[in-house]
């Protein structure tokens, strides 16, 4: 970790007592779920990142507890630097507040990820579907959701294939 983003990373953890972790030169702060906002809200003002690069989540069914961690890359393009933050959540109702007031782009990112995987944002300004139709069940990014399987056709299992297949009604 370089002398820029060890400033950063002690200063948020004397102030927020986070977990941080480094692997290959990439800092990673553990946020608990309700210090988020005021995290990334003391990284934009105090530190100079003002650029949100992506939100995204994992699912870590059925191996971890907490299930799903919502991941947010932040960076600072005057000391070009970037801090991944990872909220872990709980997989009944995950659930954590929205960032967008404190990074606008936020929006669609927390909108994807809420129709992949279902995790809510509380005070967000418009959550619904944005890559789904809106009358879909589930969330497909979700280790537990059903995956659709169709075999694959080729010469020799056409006719087994073609008794499964569904067709339209003539």
């Amino acid at each position: 970790m370089d002398e820029k983003m060890r400033t950063v990373v002690e200063g948020l953890q004397s102030r927020f007592n986070l977990e941080v972790q480094e692997f290959r030169g990439e800092v990673t702060l553990i946020v608990p779920p309700e210090q988020i906002v005021a995290v990334a809200q003391t990284l934009r003002d105090e530190h100079g990142f003002e650029q949100l690069v992506d939100v995204t989540a994992v699912d870590y069914f059925p191996q971890q507890e907490p299930r799903f961690h919502v991941v947010y890359h932040i960076r600072s393009l005057a000391q070009t630097l970037i801090i991944c933050l990872r909220v872990p959540l709980n997989g009944n109702f995950p659930s954590v507040s929205t960032v967008e007031k404190v990074y606008p782009g936020a929006n669609w990112y927390e909108r994807e990820v809420y129709d992949m995987f279902g995790i809510t944002f509380e005070g967000h300004s418009d959550l619904r579907r944005i890559l789904m139709p809106y009358d879909w069940q589930g969330h497909p990014l979700r280790k537990d959701y059903p995956l659709g399987y169709e075999e694959v056709q080729f010469s020799f299992n056409i006719d087994e294939v073609l008794k499964r297949k569904l067709r339209p009604r003539e």
